[in-house]
């Protein structure tokens, strides 16, 4: 992994803090609901206050956003176009079905890490293919809610 932070210079406003876009797929808003024996006892709140400590520590500000719908994950990626510094993506399930996720990282050009709560390759045959590693700079998985806060240090050269 690069010791080196992320230098995107793809924004207008070059002289603020970086901004980090954390998008959560379809279901983690129910993380401490579902299947804790895979993802955990940890809620959505947690989990999200977690994300906003570390980016405080790191002097980052970080926009979280979830949503099960994928066309909205499309939008909100190309809504960070020239206003984001780095994108943490846990696209869920959307991992392993969305060409359309991965394309819409590829277009914008922002650097992005791909975090699992889970292994996915541990687990079922399907879960392991991703169709957005490929388009990442970093994958984080199997680590709970730390592979959140490790991709956080990855963009920042914190890791």
């Amino acid at each position: 992994m690069s010791g080196q932070s992320i230098n995107n210079n793809n924004f207008p406003d070059g002289g603020s803090p970086m901004k980090i876009l954390v998008i959560n797929g379809p279901n983690l808003n129910m993380l401490g609901i579902r299947e804790p024996e895979i993802y955990g006892t940890g809620t959505y709140a947690e989990l999200e206050a977690l994300i906003r400590a570390e980016a405080a520590r790191l002097g980052v500000e970080a926009e979280l956003f979830q949503s099960n719908h994928e066309g909205t994950i499309v939008d909100v990626i190309q809504s960070a176009y020239r206003r984001i510094n780095g994108i943490v993506i846990n696209p869920a399930a959307y991992t392993h079905t969305s060409v359309a996720i991965a394309d819409a990282l590829k277009s914008v050009g922002i650097p992005a890490v791909e975090v699992h709560i889970s292994d996915p390759d541990t687990r079922e045959e399907f879960r392991r293919v991703s169709y957005i590693r490929p388009v990442c700079a970093a994958t984080f998985k199997g680590m709970g809610f730390e592979g959140y806060l490790r991709a956080l240090r990855f963009l920042c050269g914190r890791y």
